[in-house]
Formats: structure tokens, C-alpha cells, sequence
């Protein structure tokens, strides 16, 4: 139970970033096979997101006033689960089932099997739409609760996704905030190169979104922003800047750990380097 949680402060989230970093190679390593990179980038975030800016409850995971978090890019789950697992949704020693038979921890999130998910995803660009439809329901019920989704910079190729924006800004949701991964790879090579997104910051605000934009590893402002955009009006995208691969000097900007699994090695020198310990 996690009645008595507490806010955690920027030191102490940085911190806990470290063990989530740790938990995605271990996690990733355990299943041999995976996304690690995309996980590692978002890291911050969803560490901001679930030990300081949301307004949850772990031990009633369907609570209806609780904020909601959509991972609209789902193949990087390890990050979701990696959280859930660490704010009390589940046991953190199942995050070592990650991606086997029986599992609540699948290779994308199931909403059905997984206390804490809020939609099964699989197939990009769909998020944005749910969380559009999740933030008319608020409003029509009069909730004040706010629904965060997370999206890869990679994922606003689809065209669903600005569909969804143009929606979002039509209804004028104030309690939608979007946030782009804005890591510039993709599974096969850059997005400048598959196919361009810049200038994703103007494409935003045609579509009527206020557009707020960081360094999405810099805790102190990554959380100071999020609390920002809870309080304007909306919709409100974030573009966090951020390293594929974040934290692991062989995977940072490395298109191959988009999705591979590091060998035994691999994950000692990748652990070594997450917690600061000289090789």
C-alpha cells in the first residue's frame, strides 16, 4: 500500500531514474529482447511523472479521479513497467518476467493484464486519440483529473496523430498533455532520414497546441514543466529533448539498441555505468 507516499524531491528523483535505467537493461537483458533505447530516453519523464507530478494511487489502480498516463509508443513498456513496478502497482521482482508466456508484463502494454496501464498499445499514433477521448470524458463528467501521453518523435510520422491534435485543439482540452520523445531515431535510422518531423514545434501550434519546449533530462526542469502545463490552458504539448539510449555510453545515439538486448557483458559495463561506478 502506498498511502503514505511522498512527492519525491529533483535529488531524489534523479535517483530514482538511476534505478529505473537499471531495471529497463535488466529487465530487457532477462527477456533477450526488447526496447531499450527508447526507454532510456524517456526515463526522466516517466520518473517525473509517477514519483512527483501525478496524482495517483498505486493500491487502487482504478481509482476514478486519478490522472492518467498513456504510453502511446508502447514498444518501450520496459520504461511504464519499470515504474509501476517501483510506485507499488505490482511486486518489482516481476519485472524479471518482462515479455515471457503467462506474464502481465508483455512486449506492449495490456490494459487487461497490467494493474496501472490505461491502454493496450501496439500499434503507433493510436495514444494520442485515446488520451483525446479520455480528456472529453473528464470533462463531461466534471473530473479534474489531467492525462499525460507520452509519444516517439518517430510516432508523429502517422497520420493519426495530428488528427488526434487537431481534435484535441477543436475541443480545447485543457486537461490533455502530450509530450514528445524528441530522441530523432527511429528502428531503422534517424527520422530526418526515414521521414522528416522538424519543425515539430511549428507543426504543434498550427494545429492550435501550446507548445513548451525542454531538455528532457534535466530533472529540475522536466518537473517544473509538467507542473506548468497542469495549470495552463490546453492542450499543451511538451518536446523534451532527449539521447536515445540516455545513461549508457554504447547505446546513446546507437540505432541498433532501438531494439536489441545486451549480452551478459554488455549489462555489467551498462549497470557500472548507470550507477556511476568506474570501470
Amino acid at each position: 500500500m502506498m498511502e503514505d507516499f511522498r512527492k519525491l524531491d529533483v535529488p531524489a528523483l534523479k535517483d530514482m531514474a538511476r534505478t529505473i535505467r537499471t531495471d529497463i537493461v535488466k529487465m530487457v537483458h532477462a527477456a533477450g529482447s526488447g526496447h531499450p533505447g527508447g526507454s532510456l530516453s524517456a526515463t526522466d519523464i516517466a520518473t517525473a511523472l509517477y514519483f512527483n507530478v501525478m496524482n495517483i494511487r498505486p493500491e487502487q489502480p482504478h481509482w476514478e479521479d486519478r490522472d492518467r498516463f498513456v504510453l502511446s509508443k508502447g514498444h518501450c513498456c520496459p520504461v511504464l513497467y519499470a515504474c509501476l513496478g517501483r510506485r507499488g502497482y505490482f511486486d518489482v521482482a516481476e519485472l524479471n518476467t518482462l515479455r515471457k508466456f503467462g506474464s502481465k508484463l508483455q512486449g506492449h502494454p495490456d490494459m487487461h493484464k497490467c494493474p496501472g496501464v490505461e491502454m493496450s498499445a501496439g500499434t503507433l499514433g493510436n495514444g494520442l486519440g485515446c488520451a483525446v477521448g479520455m480528456a472529453l470524458a473528464g470533462r463531461l463528467q466534471d473530473k479534474a483529473y489531467k492525462i499525460f501521453v507520452l509519444l516517439g518523435d518517430g510516432e508523429c510520422q502517422e497520420g493519426s496523430v495530428w488528427e488526434a491534435a487537431m481534435c484535441g485543439s477543436h475541443h480545447k482540452l485543457t486537461n490533455l498533455i502530450a509530450i514528445v520523445d524528441v530522441n530523432r531515431l527511429q528502428i531503422l535510422d534517424t527520422t530526418a532520414k526515414v521521414m522528416n518531423v522538424a519543425p515539430l514545434a511549428d507543426k504543434w501550434r498550427s494545429f492550435g497546441w501550446k507548445v513548451l519546449e525542454i531538455n528532457g533530462h534535466d530533472m529540475g526542469q522536466v518537473v517544473a514543466t509538467l507542473d506548468y502545463a497542469k495549470v495552463i490552458d490546453g492542450p499543451v504539448v511538451i518536446l523534451a529533448d532527449t539521447v536515445k539510449g540516455k545513461g549508457i555510453s554504447f547505446m546513446e545515439n546507437v540505432v541498433k539498441w532501438h531494439g536489441a538486448a545486451p549480452s551478459d557483458k554488455e549489462l555489467e559495463l551498462a549497470i557500472k555505468e548507470i550507477e556511476g561506478v568506474a570501470a
